[in-house]
């Protein structure tokens, strides 16, 4: 069954957003009486019948819903962005699949990027979640400084994955059904200055293993030893 995302979802008629109602007619010839899956990003699947059409509309009538709890962890990423775009949107991709709570894009002293667009991670995220079928979108944040970021993190973890020697493994340090944020530094890796305020803070140094890791293969490895550990 087809997957399309709405937010605010009513119990009354609904109409698609024009992009979703475009594929849905024009791409993939939907028809009326048809029946599709809604995404509300939130917990929420509903299963809907196609009830009116054109050729940038289409309304629907939800037949049946469920809804998922969350799961009793959240993880949040934050991360430096590469400097190859395609790599970032192909993380927040896999993020997505997962089930990543939060994604945060951090500025740091060796950052190979400056600015971003939110629109194309934003849109690679949407394509996921209806793609896997995930009842809750991730949030995005926007850049923001890595001070910013150690500084207002309230997570019951807090982990900063760097590279030095002796540092424990993850999968040790991760304690199961808590709320952790994993701190992923750019290819030329966090400054001391970084790593010194973060230790300040409270994150603990972890290590990944004993291979040099790209930064969008380090965020997916710490996000999937946290998904393993919880047995999510």
């Amino acid at each position: 069954m087809n997957a399309f995302y709405q937010k605010n979802i009513s119990e009354e008629v609904n109409s698609l957003p024009e992009e979703e109602a475009k594929h849905c007619i024009q791409v993939l010839r939907h028809k009326i009486g048809d029946e599709v899956l809604i995404l509300d990003g939130i917990g929420g699947k509903h299963i809907a019948v196609i009830t009116d059409i054109s050729k940038k509309s289409c309304q629907y009538q939800i037949t049946s819903s469920s809804y998922t709890i969350r799961k009793k962890f959240r993880i949040h990423l934050a991360i430096a962005p590469t400097k190859n775009i395609d790599r970032m949107q192909w993380l927040v991709e896999k993020l997505t699949e997962i089930g990543v709570d939060e994604v945060s894009l951090i500025q740091t002293q060796n950052s190979e990027r400056r600015k971003i667009r939110m629109d194309r991670l934003e849109k690679k995220a949407l394509s996921a979640l209806k793609q896997s079928k995930n009842p809750f979108l991730p949030k995005i944040n926007g850049l923001m400084d890595i001070d910013s970021l150690i500084n207002n993190s309230s997570s019951d973890q807090k982990l900063i994955a760097h590279v030095a020697e002796n540092h424990m493994y993850i999968g040790e340090a991760l304690q199961p059904n808590k709320d952790v944020t994993i701190l992923i530094g750019p290819e030329g890796d966090f400054s001391e200055k970084e790593v010194s305020t973060a230790l300040k803070n409270g994150f603990i140094p972890v290590s990944l293993g004993s291979n040099t890791l790209r930064t969008e293969t380090a965020g997916l490895t710490a996000c999937c030893a946290t998904n393993l550990l919880n047995k999510y």
